[in-house]
């Protein structure tokens, strides 16, 4: 059984909010990958790191707004990538930007970035992901520093580098999340991007004129103060990862630091927004 993966159907209705809410309680507890379904989420654990009573943990299972049942199979961590080939499909994003893997053809979009997806987040598919890609999209990079924190895949830090920013750090506390991006930038060229594993204990003493940070609100609202140190006179951060109810309450900690609210996009009950110094 070593090695092996408990992969758990979770079937839900409606499936949103709560998707999200399951993949994030799920992280927590040592589920290592989530491919999201129309009826729900699919959800992957090391066999050896899964206890009798873990679910017990989860408390959105028990909630009763939503009603979610699962099945669970245990499968070969040799299949893992025959998992994602027949969950991930390629996206664009304003007929500028597709993200793909390499076995989905070319397409013919201004931007194209392949990544193999692995255990990491940041495929695209998630609304956070493909909203921080629009706000990409729509500035510019052009010889500029660059932070992407929380990286996952790398694909916003690959998209920057695309976008000609000279000096780039992808930095993330996940090791599934470093390797893949290291993979990831290789595969697209990218190799002046500068790859660390850690958090924000690594930012000390840098600084940058874009700062993407795409994780979640909690880590968000503490590293706050660390990215607002780091970020040039005339700088800009985005923002990604947390619910647009949650906005009021980012817009008010950003505005202490002296960090002014410009614009957001908003998908599927997330948002991603931009702020400048």
């Amino acid at each position: 059984m070593g090695g092996n993966y408990l992969e758990f159907h979770f079937t839900i209705e409606p499936a949103q909010p709560a998707s999200e809410i399951l993949i994030a309680e799920l992280g927590y507890l040592g589920f290592e990958s989530f491919v999201e379904n129309d009826d729900g989420v699919t959800a992957y654990i090391p066999v050896e790191e899964y206890e009798e009573d873990l679910l017990s943990g989860v408390h959105i299972l028990q909630s009763e707004e939503f009603e979610i049942t699962y099945d669970v199979n245990e499968i070969e961590r040799l299949n893992w990538n025959e998992e994602w080939e027949k969950n991930f499909s390629p996206i664009q994003v304003d007929d500028l930007c597709s993200v793909r893997a390499p076995f989905h053809p070319k397409p013919d979009t201004e931007f194209d970035i392949v990544i193999e997806p692995k255990m990491s987040f940041g495929t695209g598919h998630h609304a956070t992901t493909h909203m921080m890609i629009r706000h990409i999209l729509k500035n510019d990079w052009k010889g500029k520093a660059v932070l992407d924190m929380g990286c996952g895949t790398g694909v916003l830090a690959i998209l920057a580098a695309m976008k000609g920013a000279s000096v780039i750090d992808a930095i993330d506390i996940d090791n599934w999340c470093y390797l893949n991006t290291l993979e990831n930038i290789s595969r697209n060229d990218c190799e002046h991007i500068n790859v660390e594993e850690g958090g924000a204990e690594l930012l000390e003493g840098r600084s940058y004129d874009m700062i993407l940070a795409n994780i979640n609100r909690n880590i968000l609202l503490r590293d706050l103060p660390v990215y607002e140190k780091c970020l040039k006179e005339g700088g800009t951060l985005f923002l990604s990862g947390f619910y647009s109810q949650d906005l009021p309450v980012m817009k008010k900690a950003c505005e202490k630091l002296g960090l002014k609210y410009i614009e957001h996009f908003e998908r599927s009950d997330w948002v991603a927004v931009k702020f400048s110094r």
